[in-house]
């Protein structure tokens, strides 16, 4: 990965676009953060100005409020979302999230970072986001079922295979976009109800998915990896790698990692911290975790203040945390010579500032994360027919295709000489702007 020395850029235009659509930006604010990352590119790469507008903003934004029956008998009050930020592309296609922060402002940010991502691999799907305001962790397997059929229900109306297309996101695994599949089945007219299964994607197998999305996503990191670290910068077979999040798709990215020979050095959830120098046994802490719920009290590793695993020595961080969760303090302790953001949206702009003065290089989710996009479009596309993809064909296409768009952005930062994650935004506009080209806009 070549290094090149980043200058960031002034934004007199994005202040004009705020100000013409209405917005006054706020410091934390994703939505805002995002499209003042976008406008910036969309400068660089020489959008029109009636395209700087359309994707400033979401096509539209669907809020909803729905009673949910608790198993002690009582009901409780949910806030639902979901944001269509475009389908220039493609249907619509983005995640579902259940978190208990989740705001309107964060999932329009995560539905215009979908639109990038589906355009930089490459997919026939446009951005959207959506999800509801819960902490699954506080909630039985029969309550999480029934918030999940009422916000589908609540939200059926805008999601079908041809307009809107859902995924799972943090908080909603296979078995929830199962229980997504059967209720918009029941709420679908007799003669679409068999095609809404290309409504859902992230379905177990045998409902015709391709089954637990984390060994995707870390096949396509690893993909990334070899592609951007290429000549010099470092051996992905002898780093030292730091993970934040060991759920499904942290835990899937340390063992592909392991497996390549790097040390997982140190691993940091929202519970504890651990650091072994010598390299954790990933899979003995997968067992650990599958049985206690938790990395609190792995014996192999030393448990450490959260401070020291930011300063931990480490060639890699892998970032599968909740957004926001590398910010400017813990950047000015990172030590980390690549940072990889595979969560989406994990570290804020300041945190981003210092770790580019530090020269750490920042692989940004459009990239790392857009597995999970790759993944969804095959589903799409096989639900029509008689599966025909095989695991070892689907990773093959996985990383195939992560590949040439990690090739797309080393071109993209070598033609406008800025940090990856603006290559990969340019990328991803270049793209965008010459679809809005063709099609125009109606009328």
């Amino acid at each position: 990965m070549d290094r090149i020395s980043v200058t960031r850029t002034a934004r007199p235009l994005a202040s004009r676009i705020f100000e013409e659509i209405g917005l006054s930006p706020q410091p934390g604010n994703l939505f805002h953060e995002t499209t003042e990352r976008l406008l910036v590119a969309s400068e660089m790469v020489g959008l029109r100005h009636h395209q700087q507008i359309i994707l400033a903003q979401p096509k539209s934004e669907i809020m909803v409020q729905f009673p949910v029956q608790m198993d002690d008998g009582r009901h409780r009050l949910f806030k639902g979302y979901r944001v269509q930020h475009s389908n220039a592309l493609g249907p619509y296609h983005g995640g579902v999230r259940f978190a208990p922060r989740l705001s309107l402002d964060t999932v329009k940010g995560h539905a215009m970072l979908a639109t990038l991502r589906a355009s930089l691999v490459r997919v026939p799907f446009g951005g959207a986001f959506g999800g509801v305001k819960a902490s699954p962790r506080e909630l039985s397997r029969d309550e999480l079922m029934r918030l999940t059929r009422r916000y589908c229900s609540a939200i059926s109306h805008q999601v079908g295979p041809a307009y809107d297309i859902v995924a799972p996101e943090s908080g909603a695994d296979g078995q929830v976009m199962a229980w997504f599949l059967d209720t918009l089945a029941q709420t679908t007219p007799e003669p679409s109800r068999q095609d809404q299964s290309r409504a859902v994607m992230g379905k177990p197998a045998e409902l015709g998915g391709f089954g637990a999305r984390g060994k995707l996503i870390a096949t396509g990191v690893t993909a990334v990896l070899d592609e951007l670290l290429g000549d010099s910068l470092m051996e992905l077979e002898t780093a030292r790698v730091s993970v934040v999040g060991f759920g499904q798709v942290g835990t899937a990215v340390a063992k592909a990692l392991a497996a390549r020979g790097a040390r997982v050095t140190a691993v940091l959830t929202s519970s504890a911290a651990i650091y072994e120098p010598g390299g954790i046994d990933v899979m003995a802490l997968a067992q650990h975790r599958h049985r206690t719920g938790g990395i609190v009290g792995f014996a192999s590793a030393t448990t450490i203040l959260e401070r020291d695993f930011w300063s931990a020595p480490c060639e890699l961080c892998i970032l599968c945390g909740d957004d926001r969760c590398l910010d400017i303090t813990r950047a000015e302790l990172c030590r980390a010579r690549v940072v990889v953001e595979v969560g989406g949206a994990n570290i804020t702009p300041d945190g981003e500032e210092v770790l580019l003065r530090q020269g750490t290089e920042i692989v940004p989710d459009l990239l790392a994360a857009a597995a999970a996009d790759v993944a969804s479009a095959l589903e799409w596309r096989e639900s029509r027919l008689e599966p025909t993809f095989r695991k070892d064909d689907l990773e093959s296409h996985i990383r195939r295709q992560l590949t040439l768009a990690a090739r797309r952005v080393r071109v993209a930062r070598a033609r406008y000489e800025c940090d990856l994650r603006t290559a990969a935004t340019c990328a991803a506009l270049e793209r965008i702007g010459k679809i809005y080209d063709i099609r125009g806009v109606f009328p």
